[in-house]
């Protein structure tokens, strides 16, 4: 089978495949509407995806979509397991396997990296205490810039003025301000929103059933955009101890992972879904990283985010621009290439075998980096 048929044209499809290839492993599918209906009135769901075995104490979490467009990815990764374990169930792993379909059902609908509210899902899910206020310093400075209030223009020379941005920053610090999440600008990029999200109702309520009495878990998160064409860092968004360190650099190899402070992919980001999930579960064996699969150069992908969050407030949703801000988002997330997508699944399927064999070896076990 050709790999890269495993992505789907869009959210309905990609949902239909993963329900119907859970159905055929015998999963347990449970399903959670989000509220609102996709472009043809079809219904927005979570879906989790719970594989026969659930009894066992070790769980790996697959997740997909939380940045809404890109999903596309995770779900891919997501079906060509499903297809796997349900043709060959004799490979299904003897660890427990939940997957998170569609977190962001909307944005994953609708092409949109944000929910319904504009709110970025990766920065809502703050811990208890902290509060939906205030921005990076320097944030406001650069509002005019990253959210002019009006529809996006071929004409504007939106990379010059980014790259000058850039020139007269710096691309870390530039970064750190503008992705690290703000709560006081609604229609703005990175917003993390004013209160819990539907999505933070839904883990809130149902997580704890999803992994069971697990006391060992590996969540790898799927998402794409950030760093060089096609390939992988894990990034890690929560303080790692030595040993968490050691852990996940002998399960995946030690170049694989990026952590919050480093220069070159990664930064600090309030209301992340990996420091939610860590912080929920002190008591356990928690490991988290966002698998990050690059696409293209950071002032491209900014300047098609910006572009496109222009035309969801300033044009009509049928103008030209419009779709034409869509489709260039779309590619930015999910490039068309069949080379980058055969590349990127196989680098996740691979991961994920990764993480399967750390989840079996004992603690303390190192295992074969299996990196090409």
């Amino acid at each position: 089978m050709d790999t890269s048929s495993l992505f789907s044209p869009d959210y309905a499809t990609a949902r239909r495949r993963i329900r119907e290839a859970a159905a055929r492993l015998g999963c347990e599918i449970k399903c959670y509407p989000s509220g609102g209906k996709g472009p043809d009135g079809e219904d927005l769901t979570l879906d989790a995806i719970i594989t026969p075995g659930s009894g066992l104490d070790r769980t790996l979490v697959l997740s997909s979509g939380i940045h809404g467009v890109e999903g596309f990815l995770g779900s891919a990764v997501q079906l060509g397991l499903l297809e796997e374990w349900a043709a060959h169930k004799e490979s299904l792993p003897t660890v427990r396997c939940v997957l998170l379909h569609g977190l962001n059902p909307f944005g994953f609908a609708w092409r949109r990296r944000v929910n319904e509210s504009n709110v970025d899902l990766n920065r809502n899910l703050l811990l208890e205490g902290e509060a939906y206020a205030g921005s990076p310093a320097g944030y406001a400075r650069l509002d005019a810039l990253l959210n002019p209030e009006r529809g996006p223009s071929s004409l504007e020379p939106v990379t010059l003025k980014l790259l000058l941005a850039i020139a007269r920053y710096g691309m870390p610090a530039l970064k750190q301000t503008v992705a690290a999440g703000q709560y006081d600008h609604p229609r703005g990029l990175f917003y993390g929103g004013n209160g819990p999200s539907r999505l933070s109702e839904i883990l809130s309520e149902h997580f704890d059933d999803w992994i069971g009495d697990s006391r060992r878990v590996m969540h790898l998160d799927f998402h794409t955009g950030l760093g060089a064409h096609a390939t992988c860092k894990l990034l890690i968004d929560y303080p790692l101890g030595d040993a968490q360190r050691a852990q996940l650099g002998s399960w995946f190899g030690p170049g694989a992972l990026e952590e919050a402070d480093a220069p070159a992919v990664a930064y600090k980001a309030r209301g992340t879904f990996g420091r939610w999930c860590v912080a929920r579960y002190p008591e356990r064996e928690y490991l988290y990283a966002a698998a990050e699969f690059g696409t293209c150069k950071p002032v491209n992908v900014v300047a098609s985010l910006r572009a496109e969050n222009q035309a969801h407030h300033f044009c009509r949703p049928q103008d030209a621009s419009t779709e034409r801000a869509k489709r260039r988002l779309m590619e930015m997330f999910c490039p068309s290439s069949v080379a980058w997508r055969r590349r990127v699944l196989e680098h996740g399927r691979q991961l994920v075998a990764q993480a399967i064999d750390g989840l079996l070896a004992e603690p303390g076990d190192r295992k074969p980096d299996f990196r090409r």
